[in-house]
């Protein structure tokens, strides 16, 4: 592939439909994308005792994220040095005071430094050697941690975690504001989802406004005829109800929604659901929130306009209802979504139960919300698939939105600038990878 045929596939206005499908395309994007930027691994809470410790994938990378003897937290590429094997096999767990190979007992202290070798004199001659690098577990390029979320690159170089999240930090700012002691932990459930579909479909569909009323709609009136028979008989309706009903909201509402989209291809969906009612539950955390903060603060911190901060390429963050959902991509037409839940640390119980309503009604694998993204996901990738087109569009008010230092805000909710923006970046990731097209004379 050329930079020439790179500017082919991904137009200002277009995109072709082999973004979605292709494996040389998929396997540049683990190695330049996924495998070179900041990843999210995890929350430090996942990994509270020294030994505890949880795996994941970077790219195509399995990895463990531990906490060491010192506090700290490090990332290693899970595998022995020896032959190969993976030392944990499974999501979580406590390794005690090092890891131990299950095939040849090869011992490593938790920073992934080799600790003892059985028969070692078996190597002696040999390269393999105690005090050889090779001898030990590979640790990630950089860790770094933000608020309690930990990160790692694989590659020695690039931007730092903060330059990487620039103004999209703030879905951890109001995560953890949002606690009167500015800390959440993580909830330990985890809902896996593999969907059958690109892992763009995911990173797309988060900020766009237009499929909700469509997508949604026989969820989202179905619970609106609920709620209102609820608020009839009983004079108000339980908040989850909303949740599920305000998918129903008319075009003209969604359009008035602002995206605002960052560099690096992050974005944020700002506020269009309601989330501060007066009942006494919400009084008492408000209460809470402004004795820790102090007045002004803390309402600075609880009128946030948020609902979704997408960190490209992988993460979405729904930070006022503490929710966040990891992308790990298997294949072309296959991706995992990790689907996570925290607790804001000092607030009232019934505030978390709040939130975990939206975690199990929308977030969940068992909703009619998820369900129906899955279903538009999977019928788009075997769309693209076929031979009925060649261009994906996104022309929706194309040279309508504005521009600012860098950052694109949309003058309707519903532009496609989301898109735009975020194959703006994916071109960036990519193109280094790519062999200059060769000039004409």
């Amino acid at each position: 592939m050329t930079a020439l045929d790179l500017d082919h596939l991904v137009q200002p206005d277009r995109v072709h439909r082999s973004v979605y499908t292709d494996q040389a395309l998929f396997d540049l994007e683990m190695e330049n994308m996924f495998e070179k930027t900041w990843v999210y691994c995890g929350h430090e809470s996942q990994v509270k005792a020294v030994g505890d410790y949880h795996t994941l994938h970077i790219g195509r990378q399995p990895m463990v994220m531990v906490r060491d003897r010192d506090q700290s937290i490090r990332v290693l590429y899970n595998r022995c040095p020896h032959r190969g094997v993976q030392l944990c096999g499974t999501h979580s767990g406590n390794t005690g005071s090092g890891f131990v190979c299950p095939y040849h007992a090869w011992s490593f202290h938790l920073n992934g430094q080799v600790r003892a070798i059985p028969l070692a004199k078996g190597y002696d001659g040999t390269r393999m050697k105690l005090d050889d690098p090779q001898a030990s577990m590979v640790p990630a390029a950089r860790v770094d941690i933000y608020r309690g979320f930990v990160f790692a690159s694989l590659s020695a170089e690039g931007p730092s975690l903060l330059e990487f999240l620039g103004e999209a930090k703030v879905a951890f700012d109001d995560m953890c504001d949002r606690s009167p002691v500015g800390e959440v932990e993580v909830v330990p459930v985890c809902h896996r989802v593999v969907q059958h579909s690109n892992w763009k479909f995911f990173m797309e569909n988060q900020l766009d406004a237009l499929h909700p009323s469509v997508t949604h709609q026989s969820t989202g009136v179905s619970a609106r005829r609920i709620e209102e028979r609820v608020k009839k008989n009983q004079g108000s309706a339980p908040l989850y109800f909303h949740y599920l009903s305000t998918f129903a909201s008319s075009f003209d509402q969604w359009d008035s929604v602002q995206t605002v989209n960052f560099p690096y291809g992050h974005g944020i969906l700002k506020a269009y659901m309601g989330l501060r009612p007066t009942d006494p539950d919400t009084v008492e955390y408000e209460g809470l929130l402004k004795k820790a903060y102090g007045e002004e603060k803390a309402e600075e911190y609880l009128s946030r306009s948020i609902h979704h901060v997408l960190i490209y390429p992988y993460l979405s963050v729904q930070s006022p209802l503490q929710q966040l959902r990891c992308l790990r991509p298997i294949a072309p037409d296959k991706t995992l979504s990790e689907i996570w839940h925290f607790r804001l640390k000092g607030a009232p119980e019934a505030i978390y139960r709040r939130a975990l309503w939206y975690f199990n009604l929308v977030n969940s694998p068992a909703t009619m919300i998820n369900a129906d993204d899955l279903e538009n996901w999977t019928r788009g990738q075997w769309g693209l698939q076929s031979k009925g087109g060649e261009w994906v569009s996104f022309h929706r008010n194309m040279g309508g939105d504005t521009e600012t230092n860098g950052v694109s805000y949309s003058n309707n909710g519903t532009s496609e600038v989301v898109m735009r923006n975020q194959f703006k970046a994916w071109q960036a990731y990519i193109r280094p990878a790519v062999q200059p097209a060769v000039s004409v004379a």
